[in-house]
């Protein structure tokens, strides 16, 4: 029922479009994953891409193009799937762990007689709608990009829940024993291995079983034991400290310097990330898609200086409760700080500092305590009794209640993410800082709905903002080619050209202008730039090989499509084109296939140009 409610509220999100926010990069304008499914794999395990290295999700993300093609409804609904599975996993997680603990005779942190099933049953359905149905996760599914988190969150639950029948194993063998051969240890591991290659962040799992181990498994309780359970754990160490290298390597591009900011201020960022997490997950309001990293930090200012305190204070207060024999606080903490240790910016990637998708796992931990709550709540509704009150029909109102309330929220928020106008409205309107990547892509977006003068205006504002923007002069001048500016359009990719001398689109749509004014040597000189910057450019190829036959350079520009082709053998347009050669070149027969194999493809202009080529 829980899964079943999380995939109805989230239902609206298969209305969604693609948005040109990374969607561009892992789906629409990726050729890599639409290319035959043994390619796909090979490439997702031997390359980085956009600073990545991910292989399953980027296999997941190519099995959809092979079953949707670029129909966004299709991908949005396997993102939709994952999350009511994991929903479902993380129902079936919850009970497990406090059902593991009420097997102890024991719930400490809580004060009372343990729960009983009922109790542990609205515990495990409290924690499964919070993460389910939360506005905080939004961004995760609603953003087809971020594949990444529910499929890496899938194999992480799974491996926890594997974990746990392993721990019931050894304890019934004794809790200092290890079985590396056991069937549970193996499928935890399996599923671990698959969590790192959707998404890196998983690397803490390691870290989360020495917890579970401390409690509620109570595995670990002396130096010895904690020696045992840490040898058990080498192979997922030794896993982790790999994957965690390929991704410092795949990621080099987009690391910031570390002297960009020192450490004790990237620790006082960390805090108010980490106090700003608890409060949306209490209060989900106020959620933006980028939270801007800060130019200036100070300690004197209460902005950061109550996170650093309120940090402080929760941690000397599980530390206190520990020393009551309360473990469960502290197991809480420690998972949910360890879980984001990843991407609460100590090494900072990218420019932002914090982001909703983050919480995705680490919120396991937080919803886990309201779900315990829940469970209590419902208990003391025993009080009600004496006024004539049923708690069923008491917890059941306040259930609706919460249910209805998240739902409208994060309804709301998952039509911040309809399409990428609407996306990038939202983001400019909500952020007190002026982004200029904000204004570039939304300047894109008007560009690709053909709004070519509010593209220019949004790509001047992004370039008073930042006037060594490469991307927004590359833009710019892609509109002014639309509206026929063409010696504007030149200079403003040689402007980007020039910022960015590595820039290969900017080469090839420098290119494509040249072509137009007929200085098709310069244009050939620029696709030829372009593909040795980009060897496996297919837009330059194809580009450079229409060049070339009107040069009359014939068996030059066969060979640029045939390059094209071999890239990618589903563009009708390559094969028209080469038929064109073809046919300059006498080679009836051979126009003829290339035709043919064009229409095949699903062009009408393909299947004229044969019927014409046949009848003559």
């Amino acid at each position: 029922m829980v899964s079943f409610i999380t995939l109805m509220v989230f239902l609206p999100a298969l209305q969604n479009e693609f948005i040109n926010w990374d969607d561009d990069y892992y789906v629409y304008a990726n050729q890599y994953i639409q290319s035959p499914l043994r390619n796909v794999t090979k490439w997702a395990f031997f390359h980085f891409y956009i600073d990545n290295w991910h292989p399953l999700t980027w296999i997941s993300h190519a099995i959809d193009y092979t079953v949707w093609g670029l129909n966004p409804l299709g991908h949005h609904l396997t993102n939709n799937l994952l999350h009511a599975l994991n929903t479902f996993l993380v129902v079936f997680l919850s009970v497990g762990l406090i059902g593991y603990d009420r097997r102890r005779e024991t719930t400490e942190g809580l004060s009372g007689p343990f729960f009983d099933e009922k109790e542990i049953l609205i515990a495990g359905a409290a924690t499964g709608l919070l993460f389910g149905i939360h506005p905080l996760h939004v961004e995760s599914v609603a953003w087809i990009s971020e594949r990444k988190d529910v499929l890496s969150a899938l194999f992480f639950c799974l491996s926890i829940l594997s974990y746990i029948r392993y721990a019931s194993c050894m304890e019934n063998r004794g809790r200092a024993v290890t079985e590396f051969f056991n069937r549970y240890y193996f499928l935890t591991f399996l599923f671990f291995i698959c969590a790192l290659l959707s998404k890196p962040m998983v690397v803490t799992l390691p870290a989360v079983l020495l917890i579970l181990d401390w409690y509620p498994f109570q595995r670990i309780h002396s130096l010895r034991t904690f020696g045992t359970a840490l040898k058990e754990k080498i192979p997922f160490l030794v896993l982790s400290s790999a994957v965690s290298l390929v991704t410092i390597l795949a990621q080099s591009g987009a690391l910031k310097p570390l002297i960009a900011s020192s450490f004790p201020t990237r620790l006082i960022i960390s805090s108010k990330a980490i106090v700003s997490y608890l409060g949306k997950m209490v209060l989900p309001l106020g959620l933006v898609p980028f939270y801007p990293y800060p130019a200036h930090v100070s300690l004197l200012s209460l902005k950061y200086l109550l996170p650093v305190l309120a940090v402080i204070v929760i941690t000397l207060t599980c530390i206190i409760l520990l020393v009551r024999s309360r473990k469960v606080w502290l197991a809480v903490w420690g998972y949910f700080i360890v879980t984001l240790l990843p991407v609460l910016g100590l090494i900072q990637v990218g420019n932002q500092s914090m982001a909703d998708r983050y919480t995705y796992l680490p919120g396991l931990g937080p919803f886990l305590v309201l779900g315990l709550a829940a469970a209590l709540g419902y208990r003391k509704l025993d009080l009600l009794k004496q006024w004539g009150l049923r708690k069923e029909f008491i917890g059941g109102v306040l259930s609706i209640l919460l249910v209805v309330s998240l739902s409208f929220l994060t309804a709301m928020q998952i039509t911040v993410w309809k399409n990428s106008l609407s996306f990038w409205d939202y983001v400019i309107d909500n952020t007190a800082e002026q982004l200029p990547f904000a204004y570039c892509n939304r300047g894109i977006a008007y560009e690709l709905a053909g709004k070519y003068d509010l593209a220019i205006k949004d790509l001047d504002a992004a370039l008073v903002l930042q006037p060594k923007y490469p991307i927004a002069l590359h833009s710019r001048g892609r509109v002014y080619f639309a509206k026929g500016m063409h010696a504007r359009a030149i200079e403003d990719f040689t402007k980007a050209i020039t910022l960015k001398p590595d820039y290969f689109e900017a080469f090839n749509s420098r290119g494509v202008t040249y072509g137009q004014y007929g200085l098709l040597a310069k244009a050939t000189q620029d696709f030829d730039r372009a593909i040795a910057l980009k060897p496996d450019y297919y837009e330059a190829l194809s580009n450079r090989g229409f060049s070339l036959m009107l040069q009359g350079q014939y068996d030059k520009a066969v060979e640029s499509y045939n390059s094209a082709i071999m890239l990618d053998g589903n563009r009708a347009a390559a094969y028209i084109r080469r038929a064109q050669v073809m046919l300059k070149m006498g080679k009836d027969r051979d126009a003829a296939s290339d035709l043919r194999k064009g229409c095949e493809l699903g062009s009408e202009t393909a299947c004229v140009e044969l019927e014409k080529l046949v009848k003559h």
